[in-house]
């Protein structure tokens, strides 16, 4: 697939509304994880735009956020046309998102594929995640077909939702390998996480999507008809005078429900003839979704011997440390010092300090809620 000649033409749509909250203090409403540097050099959607370019032309890339983000995202990807960086008016989670796309799209090229793509991901293999993707279009816009990718599962995990992979089946090209897709399952207690991970059946729901703008758009009549209406009418108005008013009086009519259990989970109810497919996510895949993760993926070690490493984010070169293991500290140009401690999350900013472990790193959401209610908005 080149950006020159896409048969049948690929839309990206970037999803970036999250708050990341299990970030804080570093995530904030004005600057979220997904526009934060935490991997590399360059922040998480502008990673997710450059993995894209090879197959969508800037033009063809669509990203919606929330208005707090929007400004800073317009001036993080000057590559892509800001009309096409919307903020969403009300937050209603992944299906109003990712319909609204799919309604677009429906009225102008209504057999384009849709690829729905968190922003907030860290791929390990570009070239490899662009040969699933490019497979994933073909088997989209071969039928009446949705395709998602799942992550080959390292651990028990129970902080992903899972894929019950069924029959093997063929994409067109044979680049890949793919299967039809038996059920989906949120995420499970540690018993069930550990069953699924031992039978070699199941895949991390990588929240990658693959379907064209008509397929999801007919899934959303069938499933979701209460959103119909507001979606068409939002659809008719881009590109017009009318298009902000309408966009915020009628998103707030759409039910804030994930696409998972919009349109997935129902449909996956007809068994083999839901004709939803995975592809392995098989690209060295993060979603980096807590301090602890960002620990594991930077330390790059295997798991057995993560406790053995420190990573000391931003901290000044004469850092020291001394009997102690498995920590992560963000502390940027300070001399951080650490005697006997272990498996510590430390984040330092301006205005705030969590101190925290590894294993409690998850909890760093409910943090946010606690200041949320007590009033401190000026620290979130």
């Amino acid at each position: 697939m080149s950006n020159d000649l896409k048969t049948p033409p690929f839309i990206a749509v970037i999803l970036a509304g999250g708050s990341g909250t299990r970030f804080w203090p570093r995530s904030r409403k004005v600057s979220a994880k997904q526009v934060l540097v935490l991997s590399g050099e360059t922040s998480m959607i502008q990673q997710t735009v450059e993995r894209l370019l090879p197959m969508a032309k800037p033009e063809d890339i669509w990203v919606l956020t929330n208005e707090a983000l929007r400004e800073t995202i317009v001036g993080q990807l000057g590559e892509l046309d800001g009309a096409h960086i919307l903020s969403e008016p009300a937050a209603r989670n992944t299906a109003p998102a990712c319909a609204l796309a799919a309604f677009m799209m429906e009225r102008t090229a209504p057999e384009s594929v849709l690829g729905v793509f968190p922003s907030d991901h860290v791929v390990g293999d570009p070239r490899r995640f662009q040969e699933v993707i490019e497979a994933g279009v073909e088997l989209a816009a071969s039928g009446e077909r949705i395709v998602v990718l799942g992550v080959p599962p390292t651990r028990a995990e129970t902080g992903y939702g899972y894929i019950e992979r069924g029959a093997g089946a063929d994409v067109p090209s044979g680049a890949v390998d793919a299967w039809k897709v038996k059920r989906f399952t949120e995420k499970p207690d540690r018993k069930r996480a550990e069953e699924f991970f031992t039978s070699n059946a199941y895949a991390w729901n990588s929240g990658i999507f693959l379907w064209s703008a008509r397929t999801l758009a007919n899934a959303i009549r069938q499933y979701c008809p209460d959103m119909v209406e507001p979606l068409e009418k939002i659809a008719a108005a881009f590109g017009t005078a009318a298009f902000e008013t309408v966009f915020a009086e009628e998103y707030a009519k759409c039910t804030d429900i994930s696409i998972d259990f919009a349109v997935l989970e129902p449909r996956s109810k007809k068994g083999e003839a839901s004709e939803i497919y995975c592809l392995p996510a098989d690209f060295g895949w993060n979603d980096l979704g807590s301090w602890s993760a960002l620990h594991e993926h930077k330390a790059e070690v295997a798991p057995g011997l993560l406790w053995q490493k420190n990573v000391l984010d931003a901290a000044d070169s004469a850092s020291i440390t001394m009997d102690a293991g498995g920590n992560y500290v963000y502390a940027p140009g300070k001399v951080v010092s650490l005697i006997g401690v272990h498996n510590l999350i430390v984040v330092e900013t301006e205005d705030a300090l969590l101190v925290t472990t590894r294993d409690r790193a998850q909890d760093v959401g409910k943090i946010v809620a606690m200041l949320r209610k007590a009033g401190r908005e000026d620290v979130i």
